[in-house]
Formats: C-alpha cells, structure tokens, sequence
C-alpha cells in the first residue's frame, strides 16, 4: 500500500464528518437559531438598553426660602440636565413623601433663610435627599448637587473678595484638567461591544456544543459512528471544526455591526484579535466537549452548559467591574477565560495594544485554551473507546 494512503484516508474521513455535522447542524432549527439570531438579537439588545450614562434625574424641589437667591441657584442646578424638575413640594416633608413613592430619585430642600445667609456671608445649607436603592443614579444626582454648590460657593468667595479690593484672575487651590483617552464621548457601546463578544461566543459555542454531542447520543447516530473506521482524533475534529467557524463568523458579525450601528472604534491589529478569538474558541469548545461527556440528554447538556455561562459572564468584568468585587471573588475570576479575552477584545478594539501589550492576556488564553480542550479531548477518546 502506498504510503499515502493513510493520508488520504484521513482526509477523505474528515471531509465525511465535516459534511455531515454541516448538514445536521443547518437542519436543525433550534441550532440554527442560536447560532445566527441569538447572536444578532444579543448584540442589539446589550447595545442599545445598556447605557452608563446616567442623566435628566427626576428631581423634586422644595423652595421653602422663595428668595431670588434660592430660584437662581435652582435654576442654575437643574440648567445641564443631569438633574430635571419633575415635582415641586412646599415642604421637607412633602418632598421625602414624593421620594418614597418613587416618583423621583433626589429631593433638594432649600431651607428658610437661605438668600439671607448668603447676603450676611454666613454659610448657607441646601438638604439633599436620595434614592439609595439606585446606587449609581443616586451617586450621580450627589455629585452634580456638590459639584454645583462647590462652584457657587468659589464664585461668591471671589465676589466677596473682589468687594474688598482683592481681585484674583482665579481661584487659589488645586486645577484638574481630565483627558479621557480611548473614549472621550465616554458612550457606553463601544466599551460593552468588545464584552459582548466574549459573552456571545461561550453562549453560542459552549452550549451548541454540548447539545450537538448530547443530541446525537440521544438519537443513537454516535453508537452507529463508532462501529465504523473512524479514527477517534478524526471525529473529534470534525465535530469541532464547524463551530469553530461558527465561531470566527460571529466574530467578524459583533466587528461589522459594532463598527456599523455603535462606532466600535479598531485602534488595534486585527491580528491580535484572530489570535485571541481562536484562542478563546479552543477554551469555549473545550468546555462544551467537556460538559458532553457527562450529560446523557440535551436537557442535562444545556443546564451544564448555562452553569458554566452565567458564572463566567457575571465574573468576566463586562458587567461589572472586578475590582469592585471581594477579595477573594477576584481571586476566581483569575480562572475565567473569558475575563482575559474581553480584556483582549478592549484593549486591542479601543486602547491600540498589540502582541507587546496584551501577552499575558494572550498567554493565559492559550494555556486555558490546551488545558480545557485536552481534558475534553482525553475524557471524549476515554468516552466512546
């Protein structure tokens, strides 16, 4: 026999498996289905509702005082939108009632006196209440108060001096000039589009995979593989190769439609992220072969596979960010392989890093990405041998 024959052997088995998980996995809906509009529906969704920007805070306004001064000051306050007018209370008591009852997220209470201490140079006080169950709306209703009164009390400062004869071309103290680098707009898109694809790729490729093996078990068509001469290393690939590229066109789909609908810049090479997303594919495979060698049923492979997703998307830092959680829940996410490939995704997307910057990144993909898919490939051969 030719020494070649094995070669093409090889190949010829290949190509048989390919053709079919192809055609099996175009004819089944539900796949089909996550594979294409899930992905679509995903990234629409994620990147039109979530939004970081929080502004036009309903407010509700007590103006006990009712002096020029406090109508100013009130003007002035509600004048950049961060916070709107939405009820005007007569009093403290009324204003904590419209609170409670939800219908806003601040209550400034001007208090009786007000415009008369500042017109004696006394210290004037503006009571502030807030929303707590909404700790991001509430922080930022807190702030544009502070920042407001802060700058109004350097201005009357300057006033009162520049009565006494002291003029000051600026306010003695600290200056801070921020320049915000790789989103100046600070949009929200652009920093979740990146996140978004690691959480796509192991819904769709962990899952799908998971419940292609489970599903072929379920319907005999694995037993009825195994009896021919199929190598096992040959079937594995085969089964693997098609999400693989599944996998890549989602990619490419979240790069098109981010740059398209959401203005996701690519200051990056385009070759950090193949490397990195091939990587990450090798990771998200692993552990959906991985989750099919211990389920028996699709409805077993999907549960598996969903406790594995939640976990990893919620400890990823696309949501939140990790240095806002506990020590020791920080210390996990080091175990997350989609933690690395988001970081991957940001700062080749939007900071402009290269190989240069992001190996580690990179390096922790890979050893996930041989570690993962060896097991599963070794518990897979154990399975059907």
């Amino acid at each position: 026999m030719p020494p070649t024959a094995p070669r093409i052997d090889r190949r010829i088995q290949l190509w048989a498996v390919l053709r079919k998980e192809t055609l099996q996995t175009v004819s089944d809906r539900r796949l089909m289905f996550m594979l294409l509009f899930a992905p679509t529906v995903q990234l629409l969704v994620f990147g039109y509702a979530i939004d970081f920007k929080v502004d036009r805070l309903p407010t509700v306004i007590a103006d006990q005082d009712r002096s020029r001064e406090s109508r100013e000051h009130l003007r002035r306050l509600l004048a950049d939108g961060t916070l709107t007018r939405a009820a005007v209370a007569d009093s403290a008591v009324e204003a904590e009632r419209v609170l409670e009852q939800g219908q806003a997220t601040a209550a400034v209470i001007v208090p009786p006196g007000f415009g008369r201490s500042l017109g004696r140079g006394e210290t004037a006080r503006v009571e502030v209440l807030l929303d707590g169950s909404d700790p991001n709306r509430s922080t930022v209703a807190a702030a544009a108060v502070s920042r407001y009164f802060a700058e109004a009390g350097v201005a009357l400062e300057l006033k009162r001096l520049a009565a006494r004869g002291v003029v000051l071309d600026r306010p003695p103290g600290l200056e801070t000039r921020p320049r915000i680098w790789f989103n100046p707009g600070l949009d929200t898109p652009p920093y979740m589009i990146p996140g978004i694809m690691a959480m796509l790729l192991v819904v769709v490729t962990t899952i799908v995979t998971a419940m292609g093996l489970a599903r072929e078990r379920e319907m005999g068509t694995l037993e009825q593989v195994l009896v021919t001469p199929l190598q096992p290393s040959v079937l594995l690939v085969g089964k693997m190769l098609p999400f693989v590229v599944i996998g890549v066109f989602d990619v490419l789909f979240a790069l098109d439609v981010g740059a398209w609908l959401f203005a996701v810049p690519l200051r990056g090479s385009l070759w950090v992220v193949a490397v990195g997303s091939l990587l990450y594919l090798m990771s998200t495979l692993g552990v959906g072969l991985l989750i099919s060698t211990v389920s028996r049923t699709q409805q077993q492979s999907f549960l598996g596979g969903f406790l594995f997703a939640m976990p990893a998307m919620l400890l990823s830092g696309v949501m939140t960010p990790i240095a806002a959680m506990p020590r020791w829940l920080q210390l996990v996410t080091y175990a997350n392989p989609l933690r690395y490939f988001a970081a991957v995704m940001r700062g080749a997307l939007l900071g402009g890093g290269g190989f240069e910057l992001l190996w580690p990144q990179l390096l922790a993909l890979a050893l996930f990405g041989v570690t993962l898919l060896g097991l599963a490939s070794f518990r897979f051969q154990k399975r059907i041998a």
